[in-house]
Protein backbone atom coordinates (compact mmCIF):
# COMPACT_ATOMS: atom_id res chain seq x y z
CA UNK A 1 0.00 0.00 0.00
CA UNK A 2 2.81 2.57 0.85
CA UNK A 3 5.71 1.06 -1.41
CA UNK A 4 5.94 4.64 -3.30
CA UNK A 5 7.62 5.52 0.33
CA UNK A 6 11.18 4.88 0.86
CA UNK A 7 12.41 3.12 3.89
CA UNK A 8 13.38 6.59 5.37
CA UNK A 9 10.55 8.21 4.50
CA UNK A 10 8.54 5.90 6.39
CA UNK A 11 11.12 5.96 9.20
CA UNK A 12 10.26 9.41 9.47
CA UNK A 13 6.84 9.13 9.57
CA UNK A 14 6.68 6.14 12.01
CA UNK A 15 8.93 9.04 14.63
CA UNK A 16 6.51 11.78 14.02
CA UNK A 17 3.92 9.89 15.25
CA UNK A 18 5.60 8.34 18.38
CA UNK A 19 6.90 11.85 19.32
CA UNK A 20 3.43 13.36 18.82
CA UNK A 21 2.18 10.64 20.79
CA UNK A 22 -0.37 9.18 18.51
CA UNK A 23 -1.75 13.01 18.06
CA UNK A 24 -2.46 15.78 15.84
CA UNK A 25 1.19 18.16 17.52
CA UNK A 26 3.07 19.52 16.26
CA UNK A 27 6.73 18.22 16.51
CA UNK A 28 9.95 20.24 16.57
CA UNK A 29 12.26 20.05 13.77
CA UNK A 30 15.47 19.81 16.34
CA UNK A 31 12.82 16.73 18.45
CA UNK A 32 12.56 15.07 15.47
CA UNK A 33 16.32 15.03 14.10
CA UNK A 34 17.88 14.24 17.91
CA UNK A 35 15.44 10.97 17.56
CA UNK A 36 16.65 9.94 14.43
CA UNK A 37 20.22 11.33 15.15
CA UNK A 38 20.72 13.58 12.33
CA UNK A 39 21.19 17.22 11.37
CA UNK A 40 18.20 19.52 11.17
CA UNK A 41 18.92 20.75 8.11
CA UNK A 42 18.31 17.03 6.68
CA UNK A 43 15.28 17.02 8.83
CA UNK A 44 13.82 19.92 7.30
CA UNK A 45 14.42 18.59 3.60
CA UNK A 46 12.26 15.47 4.30
CA UNK A 47 9.74 17.14 6.00
CA UNK A 48 9.20 19.61 2.75
CA UNK A 49 9.29 16.36 1.07
CA UNK A 50 6.45 14.75 3.17
CA UNK A 51 4.54 17.75 3.44
CA UNK A 52 4.43 18.01 -0.86
CA UNK A 53 2.99 14.18 -0.17
CA UNK A 54 0.15 15.37 1.62
CA UNK A 55 1.81 13.24 4.58
CA UNK A 56 2.56 16.22 7.04
CA UNK A 57 1.74 19.98 7.36
CA UNK A 58 5.04 21.39 8.20
CA UNK A 59 5.75 25.06 8.93
CA UNK A 60 8.99 26.57 9.60
CA UNK A 61 9.90 27.71 12.92
CA UNK A 62 6.55 25.62 13.73
CA UNK A 63 7.85 21.47 13.30
CA UNK A 64 5.33 19.31 11.58
CA UNK A 65 2.59 17.31 12.37
CA UNK A 66 0.90 14.63 10.64
CA UNK A 67 -1.83 14.58 8.56
CA UNK A 68 -4.78 12.16 8.85
CA UNK A 69 -3.21 9.98 5.56
CA UNK A 70 0.16 10.67 7.13
CA UNK A 71 -1.48 9.01 10.74
CA UNK A 72 -2.89 5.76 8.76
CA UNK A 73 0.47 5.37 7.02
CA UNK A 74 2.02 5.49 10.09
CA UNK A 75 -0.40 3.20 11.93
CA UNK A 76 0.11 0.80 9.06
CA UNK A 77 4.01 0.89 9.64
CA UNK A 78 3.46 -0.26 13.43
CA UNK A 79 1.22 -2.58 12.70
CA UNK A 80 3.61 -4.20 10.11
CA UNK A 81 6.42 -3.80 12.91
CA UNK A 82 4.37 -5.50 16.06
CA UNK A 83 2.85 -8.17 14.04
CA UNK A 84 6.75 -9.36 12.79
CA UNK A 85 7.90 -8.82 16.46
CA UNK A 86 5.30 -11.42 17.70
CA UNK A 87 6.69 -13.94 14.93
CA UNK A 88 10.17 -13.65 15.49
CA UNK A 89 9.19 -13.67 19.43
CA UNK A 90 6.74 -16.77 19.30
CA UNK A 91 7.39 -18.49 16.28
CA UNK A 92 11.14 -18.18 16.22
CA UNK A 93 12.10 -17.96 19.45
CA UNK A 94 14.23 -15.17 19.38
CA UNK A 95 14.31 -13.26 22.86
CA UNK A 96 12.19 -9.66 23.35
CA UNK A 97 15.15 -8.25 23.37
CA UNK A 98 16.39 -9.05 20.04
CA UNK A 99 13.35 -8.84 17.69
CA UNK A 100 13.09 -4.89 17.71
CA UNK A 101 15.72 -4.29 15.05
CA UNK A 102 15.10 -7.52 13.05
CA UNK A 103 10.87 -6.09 12.55
CA UNK A 104 12.83 -2.71 11.68
CA UNK A 105 14.33 -4.25 8.64
CA UNK A 106 11.07 -6.69 7.58
CA UNK A 107 8.54 -3.41 8.33
CA UNK A 108 9.88 -1.76 5.39
CA UNK A 109 9.13 -5.23 2.95
CA UNK A 110 5.97 -6.27 3.77
CA UNK A 111 2.95 -5.37 1.42
CA UNK A 112 -0.40 -5.55 3.19
CA UNK A 113 -1.40 -8.92 2.14
CA UNK A 114 2.11 -9.97 3.78
CA UNK A 115 0.90 -8.23 7.21
CA UNK A 116 -3.10 -9.30 6.86
CA UNK A 117 -2.21 -13.17 6.37
CA UNK A 118 0.72 -13.09 9.31
CA UNK A 119 -1.70 -11.65 11.34
CA UNK A 120 -4.05 -14.36 10.71
CA UNK A 121 -1.33 -17.03 11.14
CA UNK A 122 -0.39 -15.30 14.28
CA UNK A 123 -3.94 -16.20 15.90
CA UNK A 124 -4.63 -11.98 15.61
CA UNK A 125 -2.50 -11.03 18.78
CA UNK A 126 -3.41 -7.97 20.23
CA UNK A 127 -0.16 -6.97 21.59
CA UNK A 128 3.42 -7.58 20.66
CA UNK A 129 6.10 -8.49 23.11
CA UNK A 130 6.86 -5.36 24.74
CA UNK A 131 3.02 -5.07 25.40
CA UNK A 132 2.47 -2.74 22.75
CA UNK A 133 -1.07 -2.80 21.34
CA UNK A 134 -1.13 -3.46 17.43
CA UNK A 135 -2.48 -1.75 15.21
CA UNK A 136 -6.11 -3.57 13.29
CA UNK A 137 -6.41 -3.73 9.40
CA UNK A 138 -8.44 -0.65 9.64
CA UNK A 139 -5.47 1.43 11.05
CA UNK A 140 -7.65 1.53 14.50
CA UNK A 141 -5.38 1.02 17.99
CA UNK A 142 -6.44 0.63 21.33
CA UNK A 143 -5.32 2.98 23.41
CA UNK A 144 -4.51 1.73 27.08
CA UNK A 145 -5.24 3.78 30.07
CA UNK A 146 -1.78 3.34 32.32
CA UNK A 147 0.60 5.04 34.19
CA UNK A 148 3.96 5.24 34.58
CA UNK A 149 5.36 2.87 37.76
CA UNK A 150 7.27 5.89 38.84
CA UNK A 151 3.81 7.48 39.01
CA UNK A 152 2.33 4.75 41.63
CA UNK A 153 1.79 5.05 45.19
CA UNK A 154 3.48 3.02 48.16
CA UNK A 155 1.37 -0.33 48.72
CA UNK A 156 -0.33 -0.49 45.37
CA UNK A 157 -0.35 -3.56 43.81
CA UNK A 158 -0.08 -3.13 39.80
CA UNK A 159 0.12 -5.05 36.59
CA UNK A 160 2.87 -4.50 34.33
CA UNK A 161 1.22 -3.49 30.54
CA UNK A 162 4.04 -2.79 28.64
CA UNK A 163 7.62 -1.19 28.16
CA UNK A 164 8.59 2.25 26.77
CA UNK A 165 12.27 1.52 25.98
CA UNK A 166 13.26 -1.00 23.83
CA UNK A 167 16.46 -0.73 24.73
CA UNK A 168 18.41 -4.42 24.59
CA UNK A 169 19.74 -3.84 27.94
CA UNK A 170 17.00 -2.79 29.88
CA UNK A 171 15.11 -5.59 28.41
CA UNK A 172 17.72 -8.38 29.41
CA UNK A 173 17.59 -6.73 32.74
CA UNK A 174 13.94 -6.71 32.97
CA UNK A 175 13.39 -10.47 31.71
CA UNK A 176 16.06 -11.18 34.23
CA UNK A 177 14.02 -10.22 37.18
CA UNK A 178 10.42 -11.01 35.29
CA UNK A 179 9.54 -7.80 34.97
CA UNK A 180 7.78 -8.66 31.80
CA UNK A 181 3.89 -7.75 30.66
CA UNK A 182 1.38 -9.60 33.40
CA UNK A 183 3.49 -9.35 35.95
CA UNK A 184 2.34 -8.18 39.71
CA UNK A 185 3.98 -6.08 41.74
CA UNK A 186 3.46 -4.80 45.18
CA UNK A 187 5.28 -1.61 45.77
CA UNK A 188 6.56 -1.79 49.56
CA UNK A 189 8.33 1.54 49.42
CA UNK A 190 9.39 4.44 47.57
CA UNK A 191 12.50 6.38 48.38
CA UNK A 192 11.95 9.65 48.98
CA UNK A 193 15.13 10.85 48.12
CA UNK A 194 16.08 9.48 44.64
CA UNK A 195 12.24 8.36 44.27
CA UNK A 196 13.45 4.53 43.43
CA UNK A 197 11.17 1.58 44.51
CA UNK A 198 11.27 -1.43 46.36
CA UNK A 199 9.06 -3.91 44.65
CA UNK A 200 7.67 -7.20 45.01
CA UNK A 201 7.38 -9.32 41.68
CA UNK A 202 4.75 -11.90 41.33
CA UNK A 203 4.45 -12.43 45.48
CA UNK A 204 7.79 -13.44 45.35
CA UNK A 205 11.24 -11.82 44.65
CA UNK A 206 11.85 -8.24 46.41
CA UNK A 207 13.83 -6.19 44.28
CA UNK A 208 14.83 -2.23 44.20
CA UNK A 209 13.98 -0.23 40.59
CA UNK A 210 15.55 3.24 39.91
CA UNK A 211 13.58 6.19 38.64
CA UNK A 212 14.60 5.51 35.45
CA UNK A 213 13.63 1.87 35.07
CA UNK A 214 10.20 3.10 36.66
CA UNK A 215 9.79 5.40 34.36
CA UNK A 216 9.77 2.47 31.86
CA UNK A 217 6.85 0.57 32.83
CA UNK A 218 3.56 1.16 32.10
CA UNK A 219 1.11 -0.45 34.58
CA UNK A 220 -2.90 -0.35 35.51
CA UNK A 221 -3.57 -0.45 39.38
CA UNK A 222 -5.03 -3.60 40.49
CA UNK A 223 -5.64 -2.89 43.67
Amino acid sequence: MYYQLSPTEQNYIKQIYTLSDGNHQNVLTSDLAAAIKIKAATATDMLSRLSDKKLVDYEKYYGARLTDKGKQVALNIIRKHRLWEVFLSVKLGFSWDEVHEMAEELEHATNDELSNRLEQFLGNPKTDPHGDPIPNRKGEIEKQKTIRLSETGQDDTVEIRSVEDQNPALLKFLSKHKLTPGARLLVKEINQYDRSLEIKVNNKKVLQLSRDVAENLWIIRVK
